[in-house]
């Protein structure tokens, strides 16, 4: 299925086609292999929090920074 007859489709038959889609990933065994970029993302926050340069921040203080 190509992008161009996903926009022709009904908001409805997108949904459905979205829920039926979400369904079978959802019953798959096997689970999708993490992008190469975290391993270096998680590497660096390690080293972050090992030499004591990491910073926290508050349940609130993310909420407020993801309020627009």
């Amino acid at each position: 299925m190509s992008i161009t007859e996903i926009k022709t489709m009904t908001r409805d038959e997108q949904l459905l086609a979205m829920e039926m889609l979400w369904d079978e990933l959802c019953h798959q065994k096997e689970e999708p292999a993490p992008p190469v970029w975290h391993k270096a993302v998680l590497e660096n926050r390690a080293a972050k929090v090992a030499e004591g340069s990491a910073e926290y921040l508050t349940i609130d203080e993310v909420k407020k920074s993801l309020r627009p």
